[in-house]
C-alpha cells in the first residue's frame, strides 16, 4: 500500500465574487497575479517547496482555466507516477450526486482520493492567498506539541479581527477558545485557513459531521474536535500574508511586488514560485518608451511609457500611451495616446487610441459600490473599449462596447457598463 507522511488538499473551487467582472468566466486562484503568475501558483510552490509532493486540488466554479492552468503539474515538478497533483472536480456517483457545499464538504466527498495515500497527516489550504510558508516547519510544530489540529494563525489588528476566526490560546500556544468573526474579538491571533490534521482525526470528524448541511472547517470541524478534547493548537506565522479577495486588496498587493523594497519578494533563490510559462519571446522596450518601477512579462512590447504598473505577458503597449499605478494582464493590447490611470484590466482586452480609463472625481459605483471603489477603474476579460472615450473612476466596463454605449464619448464616474461578449 502506498504510504505518504503528509499530502495536502487546496481549495480552489470559490467564485472569488468581490474581485467582480475578473472571476465573471474563472475560478479566483486561476487569476493573474505579478504580470506571470496565477493565484494558485502560490500555494502550490509552497507545497513543492516544503517537500509535499501529493496535492489534492479541489475545483468547482468555472474551472476550465485552472484546469488547463494546472495540468498534469509539471511547472511544480508535480508530474508523479505516486501523488503528484490532481484535480477533483464534484462528480457524478451513483446516488445523490452534490456540488461541494462548503469547505469541509468538499473534503468530505474526496475521503477515497485521501484514502489511497494512508498519510499520517493531511494539510488543508486555501487556493487564493500570497504567501511564502515552509509547511514542514508547521508540521514539526504539530508533532511537537502532539497537536491532533493545528491551525496557522497570524496577529491582525484587533479592530479587523471580527473579519476572522479567532483562536485565544493559553501559554503553550494551545487554543482553548475559538470564535467564527466575533463582534468583540478578545483575542487577535486571526485563522490563515491553513490546517495540519492527524489524518484519523480529520476522517472521523468529516464523518461524524457529514449530515451538517454546507459543512464548513471553522464552522463545524474545528468546533467538533474541540468539543470532543482533541489537543488544538494554533501555529504563529509572522511572514507576509495577503488575501487578495477584494479589488482594492489584489491591486495593493500587485503594486507591493514593485516597492523599492518589496515586502513580498519574488526574486529569491531558495523560494522559487513556479508556473505554467507560455514560450514567448523577451519584452521589447522601444527606443521612445519609458519604464519606470514596473513589471513587465515576457513578450510585451511597450512603445509608451509605464510608470508604478505590473505588466503581464504579450502585452502591446502603443506610442504616447501613459499607464500609470496599473495591472495590465497577458495579451492586453493599449492603443496610441491611451492614458491609464489605476486600473485594473483583465486578459485579452482591447483599449483603442486616446480613450483615457481614470479621469475625474470619484463617485460610488451604481451597482456594486462594495466590490468597484478605491478609485480604480475595472476592465473585465477580452473586453473592447472603443478609441478616444473617456471613462471615470469606480467604473467597470465588460464586454464588446460600442461607441454609442458612451454618451457624449464618457462614460461617468460610478458608471457600470456590463454586455454580452461576442
Amino acid at each position: 500500500m502506498i504510504k505518504k507522511e503528509m499530502i495536502a488538499m487546496l481549495l480552489a473551487g470559490g467564485q472569488g465574487s468581490r474581485l467582480g467582472v475578473l472571476t465573471a468566466k474563472m475560478a479566483k486562484p486561476a487569476v493573474s497575479f505579478g504580470g506571470k503568475y496565477r493565484i494558485i501558483d502560490f500555494p502550490l510552490s509552497n507545497c513543492i517547496n516544503s517537500g509535499i509532493d501529493t496535492v489534492g486540488v479541489l475545483t468547482q466554479y468555472q474551472p476550465l482555466k485552472l484546469n488547463t492552468h494546472i495540468g498534469i503539474g509539471i511547472p511544480w515538478d508535480l508530474d508523479r507516477n505516486i501523488g503528484g497533483v490532481t484535480v477533483l472536480p464534484p462528480y457524478e456517483k451513483s446516488e445523490n450526486s452534490e456540488w461541494y457545499t462548503g469547505t469541509a464538504n468538499a473534503i468530505y466527498q474526496n475521503l477515497d482520493y485521501m484514502e489511497t495515500y494512508n498519510p499520517d497527516y493531511v494539510l488543508i489550504l486555501s487556493g487564493d492567498h500570497i504567501y511564502k510558508m515552509d509547511y514542514e516547519v508547521m508540521l514539526d510544530y504539530h508533532k511537537s506539541h502532539n497537536a491532533e489540529v493545528t491551525i496557522a494563525v497570524m496577529p491582525v489588528p484587533i479592530e479587523e479581527a471580527k473579519r476572522f476566526g479567532i483562536m485565544i490560546t493559553d501559554e503553550d500556544g494551545r487554543i482553548t477558545e475559538f470564535e467564527e468573526k466575533p463582534e468583540n474579538p478578545r483575542s487577535n491571533l486571526a485563522s490563515m485557513g491553513i490546517y495540519i490534521f492527524n489524518w484519523k482525526t480529520l476522517k472521523e470528524a468529516l464523518i461524524s459531521k457529514s449530515s451538517q448541511v454546507a459543512l464548513d472547517f471553522g464552522k463545524h470541524i474545528i468546533p467538533y474536535c474541540h468539543d470532543k478534547g482533541c489537543p488544538l493548537y494554533a501555529y504563529e506565522f509572522s511572514g507576509y500574508w495577503k488575501d487578495v479577495g477584494t479589488l482594492e486588496s489584489y491591486w495593493q498587493a500587485n503594486m507591493e511586488l514593485i516597492d523599492i523594497v518589496p515586502e513580498f519578494n519574488l526574486y529569491e533563490e531558495y523560494w522559487k514560485i513556479y508556473t505554467k510559462s507560455e514560450i514567448l519571446p523577451p519584452q521589447y522596450l522601444s527606443s521612445d518608451s519609458v519604464v519606470e518601477k514596473s513589471i513587465v512579462g515576457e513578450g510585451s512590447e511597450v512603445y509608451g511609457k509605464v510608470y508604478n504598473s505590473v505588466i503581464g505577458c504579450g502585452v502591446v503597449i502603443g506610442k504616447d500611451a501613459v499607464v500609470r499605478d496599473s495591472i495590465v494582464m497577458n495579451g492586453v493590447n493599449i492603443g496610441e495616446g491611451v492614458q491609464c490611470n489605476k486600473a485594473i484590466i483583465a486578459e485579452g482586452a482591447v483599449i483603442g487610441a486616446g480613450a483615457v480609463l481614470g479621469e475625474g472625481e470619484e463617485a460610488p459605483n451604481e451597482t456594486a459600490p462594495h466590490i468597484y471603489n478605491s478609485g480604480l477603474v475595472t476592465v473585465g476579460e477580452k473586453t473592447t473599449v472603443p478609441a478616444g472615450v473617456r471613462v471615470g473612476k469606480n467604473t467597470v466596463i465588460y464586454g464588446n462596447t460600442l461607441p454609442e454605449d458612451y454618451p457624449d464619448g464618457k462614460l461617468a464616474s460610478g458608471s457600470t457598463l456590463e454586455k454580452a461578449g461576442d
